[in-house]
C-alpha cells in the first residue's frame, strides 16, 4: 500500500490560509449592499483590482457612491454571478 503523499508546509499552509471564496446560495443571503472588499471576494477579484475598476468607471456590478467610499448592490452582483444579461444595453423604454 502506497503511503499518502504529503505536501511542503508552504503549500500547506498556504491551502490552509485561503479564504473561502462564497456559493451563490450564500451570496443571495447577503443585506442589499456589500462592501468593495466583500464583493471582490465573491467575484474572485482583489479588493484593489476592484477598487479600480470601480475609480475608472468599468466595474462589472452596479455600485452606489457614499462620501468617499462605494458599496455594491447585492442583486446586480447575484445577477453578474448567475450569468444573467445586465440589462443595460439594448433597454427599451
Amino acid at each position: 500500500m502506497k503511503k499518502p503523499v504529503e505536501l511542503p508546509k508552504s503549500m500547506a499552509l498556504a491551502k490552509t490560509n485561503a479564504k473561502k471564496q462564497p456559493t451563490l446560495a450564500e451570496i443571495c443571503q447577503w443585506p442589499a449592499t456589500v462592501s468593495v472588499p466583500q464583493a471582490a471576494s465573491a467575484i474572485g477579484c482583489s479588493k484593489s483590482h476592484l477598487y479600480e475598476l470601480v475609480r475608472r468607471g468599468d466595474s462589472p456590478v452596479k455600485t452606489i457612491p457614499l462620501g468617499s467610499r462605494h458599496v455594491v448592490i447585492t442583486a446586480d452582483l447575484i445577477r453578474l454571478l448567475s450569468g444573467e444579461p445586465s440589462g443595460q444595453e439594448g433597454e427599451s423604454a
